[in-house]
């Protein structure tokens, strides 16, 4: 017999190869994705955070919600087919950012009201908060203590459509030693009541910070001090040791997460910033040395000098124990003076409002007791949106009106620059490429 040649066996194979070959028809072939739609805003004024000052005529182009190009007028071009927003009548700037707030909190409801709300009903509510705060114009918060982890909740339905509200970093339950500011201490002790976050010791807050990075966290909080809203603590007072607070900074940079720390007190705060924190919330009675530390650190303060009126005419009307007011009455002056003293120090400083303590859609009011405590216009706006976004970690992505950033963007009729007030009632907001407030 005699063997098959090599030039038999490749047609052979060659046949083979064609015959394999499936017959494609035009119905396979998928369908080229459609270009996502641009919008364009026509801005009369537009504050640039970035640079300080403010651009006349321009025009910003917005596609898959992040902003493509910005420039003056009749030099950008505007794509065919665009929508075309009309602002050329406004004051266009980055949408706010909160760095302080308890999106799922109710400031209106009883101080033992809150036994009653489950953990799903007080996602619930921050659907609705989240809302309310969002159309305010702050489009991005940081919420900084939920139970259950109901923020981290609300912070997935926003991302997945199922709601709307404002890009969300959450930490989830507070860390806080027993008996202190993140305890909770409202019942007696047959109730054995504890707070979610508690944690004492070196290896229990490492465990319990990795705990809220296993359900999803994006911001470690703690509390280093006694505080207002709490039964039985000393505004003032520290808690936490330095080897714990060390321990919890240590673990959550470890695991890429910045860390707040929730600090009234000189002594709690300077435990803080020389373990490395990387915000201090309130720093209420923070002293010189404590200042010349965050200036030095790089440290970031959340200040929130707006909510003590809101507390003081409001608590009483609620029944929100006496305690609770007289603690707020004894802070309240000296966290704006030394506002005013870390502004003229040039140390970095956030708009952190509190919100939860006080109405979530009343954020932006806060711009204006930031002037009134030492800023400008131009300042206060930087710090609620540029600054915010540093102290965050997220300055790559918003709180600038540029190329590459997301398209937040708000807008108000009247001029903020020379009216801080102007942002009391944002009249215009869009948060990534969408329309919520037109």
């Amino acid at each position: 017999m005699r063997p098959t040649s090599c030039l038999s066996i490749r047609r052979v194979f060659a046949a083979f190869a064609v015959c394999a070959i499936p017959t494609v028809f035009a119905a396979d072939v998928p369908p080229a994705a459609a270009p996502e739609p641009v919008t364009v805003i026509k801005a009369g004024r537009l504050i640039d955070v970035a640079s300080g000052r403010v651009r006349n005529d321009q025009v910003i182009v917005v596609q898959g919600g992040k902003i493509s190009a910005v420039g003056a007028a009749g030099v950008t071009a505007v794509p065919p087919g665009a929508t075309v927003i009309d602002l050329s009548s406004k004051t266009v700037l980055p949408g706010l950012i909160d760095t302080h707030t308890h999106v799922t909190g109710d400031p209106t409801l009883p101080p033992y009201y809150g036994y009653g709300i489950s953990v799903p009903r007080e996602a619930l509510m921050g659907a609705r908060f989240g809302r309310e705060t969002l159309l305010s114009g702050v489009t991005t918060i940081r919420n900084v203590g939920a139970g259950g982890y109901s923020d981290v909740a609300l912070r997935d339905a926003i991302n997945a459509g199922d709601v709307i509200g404002p890009r969300i970093l959450a930490s989830g339950p507070a860390l806080g030693i027993t008996g202190g500011h993140c305890d909770s201490n409202m019942l007696a002790p047959e109730y054995n009541d504890r707070g979610e976050g508690v944690a004492d010791g070196v290896d229990a807050v490492r465990a319990m910070v990795r705990r809220n990075v296993k359900y999803g966290v994006d911001v470690i909080k703690y509390c280093g001090t006694g505080g207002v809203f709490s039964k039985g603590t000393r505004v003032g007072a520290q808690q936490y040791t330095p080897e714990e607070v060390a321990a919890i900074v240590d673990e959550a940079h470890m695991h890429g997460r910045k860390v707040a720390v929730h600090a009234h007190g000189a002594n709690g705060i300077k435990v803080a910033l020389k373990a490395g924190v990387d915000t201090i919330e309130h720093a209420s009675l923070i002293d010189q040395e404590g200042l010349d530390l965050a200036q030095k650190n790089g440290a970031f303060l959340s200040m929130d000098i707006l909510n003590t009126e809101y507390t003081q005419t409001q608590g009483p009307k609620r029944g929100e124990l006496e305690e609770f007011l007289r603690k707020d009455r004894e802070v309240a002056q000296a966290q704006r003076d030394n506002f005013r003293k870390a502004v003229q120090m040039g140390i970095k400083l956030t708009m952190g409002t509190d919100t939860g303590v006080h109405p979530h859609k009343d954020a932006p009011k806060q711009l204006a007791y930031m002037v009134q405590y030492g800023m400008t216009p131009m300042q206060a706006i930087q710090a609620a949106t540029k600054v915010g976004a540093e102290a965050l970690g997220i300055e790559a992505e918003v709180g600038q009106v540029a190329p590459g950033y997301a398209a937040d963007i708000v807008a108000v009729t009247r001029d903020p620059l020379a009216d801080i007030h102007a942002m009391d009632a944002v009249e215009f907001v869009m948060k990534q490429g969408t329309v919520y407030k037109k």
